[in-house]
């Protein structure tokens, strides 16, 4: 028997070749989300089996994309479910994934409302957005993927809902996404993997690596730090001066929720490539950071750069790692 699956192309979600039950497919859908103030859209990956056993229900892992990236980068560009049906034919435990739009929000409620009228007005087309998609006028990203997102999922499709069989990932700023919201609302996520993460945004040195880490005493220095390409990218974001920065550190996350209750701390995954420039030492700082709070974690460094190369065969291990805690 053959089923015919919606698979994606570089312009978004097509009809492709008829092709061998035990494959999963891929679908796209939009919601509203009320947190962002307007209808996003998403891909999701159902396993094989989905279709065949209506009263079988699966975990779900969420995997974010990075900084001007887009819902269909993990399939477009990093063919993530071509990983999954490998993995899954290969005996991994079947999920859900969801692969949701982010725009260039950082996964954060935004230190300010933003300029939406502006926003729209200054938008310059590119794939995958439209500008009723990307100028949202309540930048609340974190409430829209672990409140909005998840909320829609389980009601839509058969999932197991509940912390113990939820898991998040993602890549670059997707990374950052991944271990903030996971250790923002450990009720939703039990487990968080972060591939090339920007962990630690206020990290200015040294460079290469070596503790202790320095931080960035003000605006001024965190600038200098980032250069004219990436600040105005996180400035808006994360806020005026380093209190806003400090409460969205995902070490200080980390260390605010083991006072309040290690038992509730995620399992955590990180990796980075030894030549990405961009990562190489927020990581290593953040692996630093839980090391001297003793909060276990998985961490490795591996060749490669800031790059889909890197994250294609990485996510391989991810998915694996995250089917082992949310999929028992």
């Amino acid at each position: 028997m053959v089923v015919l699956v919606a698979v994606l192309v570089a312009g978004g979600l097509g009809v492709g070749p008829r092709v061998a039950v035990g494959q999963g497919r891929v679908e796209a859908t939009m919601f509203w989300s009320q947190s962002l103030g307007i209808r996003k859209r998403f891909f999701v990956w159902l396993p094989p089996s989905y279709h065949t056993a209506p009263q079988r229900r699966y975990p779900v892992a969420y995997y974010l994309h990075g900084l001007w990236g887009a819902e269909d980068n993990w399939t477009g560009l990093g063919s993530l479910h071509r990983s999954l049906d490998s993995l899954t034919a290969a005996g991994m435990p079947e999920l859900i994934v969801v692969m949701p739009d982010g725009d260039d929000g950082w996964y954060t409620t935004w230190n300010w409302l933003g300029d939406y009228d502006g926003c729209r007005r200054g938008f310059t087309p590119r794939p995958g957005d439209t500008v009723d998609s990307y100028c949202v006028p309540w930048p609340h990203y974190d409430d829209y993927i672990a409140r909005d997102l998840v909320a829609y999922v389980d009601s839509t499709w058969r999932t197991r809902a509940d912390r113990a069989h939820r898991g998040i990932a993602g890549l670059s700023m997707g990374g950052y996404g991944a271990v903030t919201l996971a250790l923002s609302y450990p009720d939703v996520f039990t487990a968080a993997a972060s591939h090339s993460g920007i962990l630690s945004p206020l990290y200015i040195g040294p460079h290469p690596f070596s503790a202790p880490p320095r931080y960035a005493p003000d605006l001024d220095a965190l600038r200098e730090s980032y250069g004219e390409r990436f600040w105005p990218l996180l400035r808006p974001m994360f806020g005026p001066d380093t209190t806003g920065w400090w409460s969205r550190d995902p070490s200080r996350k980390a260390r605010r929720l083991a006072q309040r209750s290690r038992d509730s701390l995620p399992a955590l995954m990180i990796d980075v490539g030894v030549d990405d420039d961009l990562a190489v030492d927020q990581t290593r700082a953040f692996h630093y950071e839980l090391q001297a709070l003793g909060i276990p974690h998985v961490y490795a460094e591996w060749p490669g750069g800031h790059d889909w190369e890197y994250w294609t065969l990485h996510a391989r291990e991810s998915l694996r790692w995250l089917a082992a805690r949310i999929a028992p």
